[in-house]
């Protein structure tokens, strides 16, 4: 049996990189009331890709492993309702 690769970083596009560079610019002014530059939020929004990202990735993925398991629970059962009563 083959090995998998590991997955490689997370990588935003560049229209997701410039959306989440707008709100890390719109949450300083609003709650700070402060200006931020582009270097700033570029490193930011590095910060979070390298170290919240692969959080948040593995939390989803644990989600869905939730997800998956309490619909095979459901499967199973379901089976079993199928079943018609023997005379």
């Amino acid at each position: 049996m083959k090995k998998r690769e590991p997955l490689c970083q997370i990588k935003l596009s560049e229209l997701q990189k410039k959306k989440l560079n707008d709100e890390i610019k719109a949450f300083y002014l609003d709650q700070r009331g402060e200006e931020i530059g582009m270097i700033e939020q570029m490193q930011l929004l590095e910060l979070f890709e390298q170290h919240l990202a692969p959080i948040i990735y593995n939390k989803a993925l644990d989600d869905a492993k939730k997800w998956f398991s309490q619909m095979m629970e459901n499967l199973d059962s379901d089976y079993y309702m199928l079943y018609k009563n023997e005379i």
